[in-house]
């Protein structure tokens, strides 16, 4: 079963309490943060007052996804609000492996994101490193876009590092994750889906997510 990390990103604001709470009796193991500064993606999300509104009483884990420039600077704050996972992308860090040695020594899980355009083949010198790597099957910055087909063979040669290497590294993928996409992706060797208008704006998300669970 992979595992299922729902994005906040559509849920609906004016009744967010009532958001998490869905997330909370759901079969989601995670619960995805997406933080957008506007600068590195043309868009802007929500920022430290709203996770703390809601941090203390989401009972997932918080898989938290910067998609920032300098994330460096917001590290420490994140972890102290509970962060499992912190995500850095590739693109945004100069000095990636002391990025890394960062997230980890505040006892957060160090991920690494990859945006389309990026190879995985330059993880190959960090990989060991990282208890995950997310790769965006859409540009980042919006939900609701579609599915870049490439992102099937890409999760394929990820998949191929890691076990060549024998790590436990797991792979996760963000954007145009649905029913179909999402078997698909499970196949080639995902570990986990980050679903956010595909959950939050079905009919019955409780639903949703477990059938996402069963794939």
């Amino acid at each position: 079963m992979p595992i299922i990390s729902p994005s906040l990103l559509s849920a609906d604001f004016a009744n967010l309490n009532r958001d998490i709470e869905l997330i909370n009796n759901s079969q989601a193991d995670w619960l995805h943060l997406d933080i957008m500064d506007g600068v590195f993606v043309p868009n802007i999300s929500f920022g430290f007052p709203v996770i703390e509104s809601f941090a203390s009483k989401c009972a997932k884990p918080l898989d938290v996804h910067l998609m920032i420039v300098n994330p460096d600077n917001y590290i420490d704050r994140f972890a102290a609000l509970g962060a499992h996972y912190i995500n850095v992308h590739y693109e945004a860090c100069t000095h990636l492996h002391r990025t890394v040695q960062h997230i980890r020594q505040t006892g957060a899980k160090a991920a690494v994101t990859l945006n389309p355009h990026t190879p995985v083949s330059l993880l190959e010198d960090i990989i060991g490193e990282l208890d995950m790597v997310l790769l965006m099957s859409v540009n980042p910055g919006f939900g609701g876009q579609k599915f870049i087909e490439n992102t099937i063979e890409k999760t394929k040669r990820l998949r191929e590092m890691i076990d060549r290497k024998g790590l436990e590294t797991l792979i996760e993928i963000d954007g145009g994750v649905n029913l179909e996409t999402g078997r698909r992706l499970v196949e080639a060797g995902a570990d986990a889906l980050v679903a956010g208008n595909f959950v939050f704006k079905s009919a019955d998300p409780i639903g949703t997510i477990a059938d996402l669970k069963n794939l």
